[in-house]
């Protein structure tokens, strides 16, 4: 039996920049267990941008877990697709790169011990891990693994969007990973010339050969090994299945968890760390009762509100199947056309009320009306938005079912469940609709295909809601930092209170989902976490300004010729 010093269980998104970061040190060895398959370089429905609807719900690449039926949303079962392949969600995700907004981070520092959690102090790690084609500044950086291309958003309909958003009232930013989150703007992209790139293609496999560095796919870890000596209680390994039949074990000199918030909680939980009643229930022996594994779980739901368009300038008929061949092959010869974009170009941040600090709605436009999986509401051309709101105050959980790591846990996040977030989901679908409805559509606007003009008071809304919304597969916050009774990992370290040498990385650490998708802000945590396991002096905070609707920023950064344009 072989043992290594870090033994990192999941080859996702933070798994893999991890693994790159660790195996850095020659002397350090480095395992990754992930429990799918490899994402071979010939598989288009990995690395074609625009084939990202054929990996969801296909078992070779995807977890396919649901939730318990949800109480307010008519107790429907939600789906939630994960990533099981090598590069996890990210080989499977929209390729959309947001941060987040500044405001996110500084919520996360105000709670205890997060102070080093801030927007200043996660902006260098940002930074970091990218290469930021639009150029690098202040706020971007131009050296990372993370090539990020900023989406055309050269069709007409794009064009009358950002015209209308502004004739709403709402103002067009440079780029919403920058100075300014709030308004509307092409979107960076995780694609670099035609191809999807995955965390696993840009941090994995460029250090392959690294001969301190062990990859293995199909390998699910069923528990963590964990002994108590004088006290004090350690992680030593795991054990895992091969292929689904061979049980291995491999012996650690750190346990680092990256399954992400469904797999990391559920992984704890089996191996005896969680709260002592769930796991007696089970007849698991308890290890460490530690409640918050598990709970505090956050998501986003979404929608999607669809026009039909009176001019044929939709990218409807690449839907075509007589069409498809032909994309195909411009992509695969040229790596250009249909298949070379993931369609979510362009879109953007804005607040529903005054009575939040930043924006609490987010925006993805679409030049054809169709869903995640692909199903179209008509033949003809159309257009649509995604939106939902960004910081529902509602909590789910995590919870194992049994002790089989192969069945899948009770998942609930309670969508919908309090007044506030139904109240921000009857604004969000206001907005929505007030910005369709401007003048900017008027040439293209032949009217509301869902949720349709009979979908009017706040009520008819919510009912729609409760019937319609399917999750933005962004699941977080369910094994979150902090130094309280009810936190799980601590932010100074990544390690899981009460535990030593069993470490949390992934979306499960964040204490509040952020606003936007989450890729991002977990290539963020585990960039900065890499820092921390390694013993490395992390990078000193940025010194750079940052827009706050509250405290009167000018609209572009201090200097910028515009804001004196602006006041005029």
């Amino acid at each position: 039996m072989k043992r290594y010093d870090y033994v990192i269980v999941g080859g996702g998104s933070a798994g893999c920049a991890l693994a790159n970061r660790l195996s850095a040190d020659p002397g350090t060895t480095v395992l990754v267990l992930e429990a799918g398959r490899s994402d071979f370089r010939i598989d288009p429905f990995i690395h074609m941008p625009a084939a990202l609807p054929f990996p969801i719900g296909n078992r070779l690449y995807d977890w396919k877990y649901e939730t318990d039926p949800e109480p307010n949303l008519n107790n429907r079962k939600v789906f939630h697709a994960r990533g099981r392949v090598l590069g996890g969600s990210s080989s499977i995700n929209g390729m959309i790169f947001q941060r987040g907004n500044p405001m996110d981070y500084e919520r996360w520092a105000a709670e205890p011990g997060m102070k080093e959690w801030d927007y200043l102090h996660c902006l260098p790690y940002f930074k970091r891990m990218e290469t930021c084609l639009a150029g690098a500044d202040d706020w971007r950086g131009g050296g990372g693994p993370l090539v990020l291309e900023r989406g055309p958003a050269d069709n007409p309909l794009f064009g009358a969007f950002f015209e209308a958003v502004q004739q709403a009232g709402y103002p067009l930013t440079d780029d919403v990973n920058g100075y300014r989150q709030e308004g509307f703007a092409k979107f960076d992209r995780n694609i670099h010339r035609g191809r999807r790139l995955s965390a696993a293609r840009a941090y994995l496999h460029p250090v392959m050969d690294r001969k301190n560095l062990t990859v293995e796919t199909l390998a699910l870890v069923t528990g963590v090994r964990l002994e108590a000596r004088n006290g004090q209680k350690r992680a030593v390994g795991v054990d895992y299945l091969r292929a689904g039949r061979a049980r291995r074990t491999a012996d650690a000199g750190e346990v680092i968890l990256c399954g992400g918030a469904i797999n990391s909680p559920q992984l704890l939980q089996l191996s005896g760390v969680g709260d002592e009643g769930l796991l007696t229930q089970h007849g698991i022996p308890v290890v460490h009762h530690l409640p918050g594994v598990g709970a505090n779980a956050q998501d986003h739901l979404e929608v999607y509100i669809q026009y039909a368009s009176k001019q044929p300038v939709s990218i409807a008929p690449g839907l075509k199947w007589r069409r498809r061949p032909g994309i195909g092959y411009q992509w695969l010869v040229h790596r250009r056309g249909l298949g070379a974009t993931n369609h979510f170009e362009g879109g953007g941040f804005c607040r529903s009320n005054e009575d939040v600090d930043y924006p609490n709605l987010m925006f993805h436009f679409l030049p054809v009306a169709i869903r995640y999986d692909g199903s179209a509401p008509t033949e003809g051309h159309g257009y649509q938005v995604h939106i939902g709101p960004m910081y529902a105050d509602t909590r789910g959980h995590v919870k194992i079912r049994s002790r089989d790591p192969r069945q899948h846990p009770s998942i609930l996040f309670n969508y919908l469940s309090t007044p506030n977030d139904r109240r921000e989901w009857v604004e969000a679908i206001r907005v929505a609709r007030r910005i369709l409805n401007q003048p900017a559509f008027a040439p293209y606007n032949d009217g509301e295909l869902s949720p349709g003009t009979d979908v009017e008071t706040d009520e008819q809304i919510l009912d729609w809601v409760r019937a319609d919304a399917e999750t933005a597969l962004h699941p977080s916050c369910t094994a979150r930092m902090g130094v309280d009774e009810t936190s799980v990992v601590d932010p100074s370290s990544m390690r899981v209170h009460g535990v030593d040498g069993l470490r949390v990385v992934d979306a499960s650490v964040f204490p509040y989902v952020t606003n936007g998708n989450i890729y991002a802000p977990v290539m963020m945590v585990a960039e900065k976490a890499a820092d921390l396991i390694a013993g490395n002096t992390p990078l000193p905070p940025a010194d750079v300004a940052y827009y706050r609707h509250r405290d009167g920023m000018p609209l572009y950064p201090p200097g910028d010729s515009r804001n004196q344009e602006d006041q005029s």
